[in-house]
């Protein structure tokens, strides 16, 4: 559904009459396409603290990454804070940015590097805690569809200079994907990169030669995960229950796919996965879901149990039958969508944010575990006010609330959340496991 106040905030009166009225003005949100893949304008290089990352000489390096001098209208930020130990620190940061934020281009990004907290060093740990409150803060004030990100390298306070660069090559995926307009819509953001996992990869079909399964892909959200995993290379199968199969049918004949019919809360779902995709399976994407809203005192049995049985057992049980058999390889990539009712809970929806909150357990849990033992990373997406057809049907003055509550002012849209898939699914993004990315624009509801 179009978003009508969105377009005519964009229109002269529009801006005119909300700027008088203290009304939201949000940014048409800059986005990829074909046509136009990158931002213009460079990416300003800062440090704040005495980095290990010797001002970033590693990331420079990084295929692809482009550090031009900075212009009047920088397209993005990247400021080094992993050598930030105590409140002095936190002063580098303040002089750093200050005078450069306001020049952003709209649709800009600032990405921030920190480094882990420190278990024996309590005024590093409350200088790196602290950069969460800041870039959080930042995200919610810098507006014009600018984002606001935190990346913490691993062992990034290391006292090897290579062992420091080695942290910040492991990056690369993640801030490929951050600096991008394939991050329109996530900000406010902490992600956790790990020690980096060799892979060769041609960035412009990082999933080439991959087979990617995709449940629930005949229809909104799934079908954009299933053509934008096309787009970057991957094979898709696009699985739906039969009652969709026609519709499954014509998604994968349009990305050159294939289509399984199959209910995936059935018992048997995982072996007949398996048997489907002989030759294996190196993308997971648990997408499928229901809503059965209603307040507790009013749930029946059957309401909680219909949602918790689709959106979490029916993932907990094919996950479990794909590693045990093999099927996803080595290599592989499991991501599962949670959601911003699981983590901030919602009026109406306790099964609902009970199963999307019991996804975000199991990535926490089996992502070390999958890696270790099978060389799978383990991720999820958590998506928040989408623009679907189930929001679509949402009464206006709710769904009007469900949009303006976040930095950007505006809803998500389903390539949102499918470009933040594809990122996790990338060969390269091996470092990033047991993460939950919001997809929410840093919705106001929740951490």
């Amino acid at each position: 559904m179009a978003d009508r106040y969105l377009s005519f905030t964009g229109t002269a009166p529009g801006r005119f009459l909300t700027r008088r009225l203290g009304l939201p003005q949000p940014t048409v949100l800059r986005r990829w396409s074909r046509e136009s893949p990158g931002f213009e304008g460079g990416v300003v290089q800062l440090t704040a603290g005495k980095s290990e990352l010797s001002g970033l000489t590693g990331l420079s390096g990084l295929a692809g990454l482009q550090f031009p001098s900075a212009s009047d209208a920088p397209a993005a930020v990247l400021l080094d804070a992993t050598g930030v130990r105590d409140v002095d620190g936190l002063a580098e940061v303040h002089a750093a940015l200050h005078p450069v934020v306001r020049s952003v281009a709209a649709s800009g990004r600032i990405v921030v590097l920190g480094a882990p907290l420190s278990a024996e060093d309590h005024h590093q740990a409350a200088a790196q805690q602290a950069l969460e409150g800041f870039t959080r803060s930042l995200g919610k004030e810098i507006g014009r569809g600018r984002t606001v990100n935190l990346v913490r390298l691993s062992d990034a306070s290391a006292a090897s200079a290579d062992s420091a660069a080695s942290d910040v090559s492991a990056a690369e995926s993640t801030l490929r994907f951050l600096l991008s307009p394939k991050s329109a819509y996530i900000s406010g953001q902490v992600i956790e990169v790990g020690p980096a996992q060799e892979a060769d990869v041609d960035w412009s079909q990082p999933l080439a030669g991959r087979t990617a399964l995709v449940t629930g892909g005949a229809r909104g959200i799934g079908a954009a995960v299933a053509e934008t995993l096309a787009r970057d290379g991957a094979r898709v199968v696009v699985l739906d229950v039969p009652g969709a199969a026609a519709d499954a049918e014509q998604v994968a004949a349009r990305l050159g796919g294939s289509a399984l019919a199959l209910d995936i809360t059935a018992a048997d779902a995982g072996a007949r996965i398996a048997e489907a995709l002989p030759d294996g399976l190196d993308v997971l994407v648990h997408n499928a879901g229901i809503t059965r809203d209603r307040r507790l005192v009013n749930m029946p049995a059957e309401r909680w149990s219909s949602v918790l049985d689709v959106n979490l057992a029916s993932v907990l049980r094919t996950t479990d039958a794909l590693l045990e058999k093999g099927t996803l390889r080595r290599g592989g990539r499991i991501v599962a969508t949670a959601s911003i009712a699981g983590l901030a809970g919602n009026a109406g929806q306790t099964n609902y944010g009970a199963s999307k909150a019991g996804v975000v357990g199991l990535v926490r849990s089996l992502a070390p575990r999958a890696l270790a033992g099978h060389g799978v990373t383990v991720n999820a997406v958590a998506p928040g006010f989408i623009e679907t057809k189930m929001t679509a049907a949402i009464p206006l003055f709710i769904r009007e609330a469900g949009r303006r509550m976040n930095s950007l002012g505006q809803g998500g849209l389903p390539v949102d959340v499918a470009e933040t898939t594809a990122w996790l699914a990338n060969p390269a993004s091996g470092a990033v496991n047991g993460q939950v990315v919001r997809v929410c624009g840093q919705s106001l509801l929740g951490a």
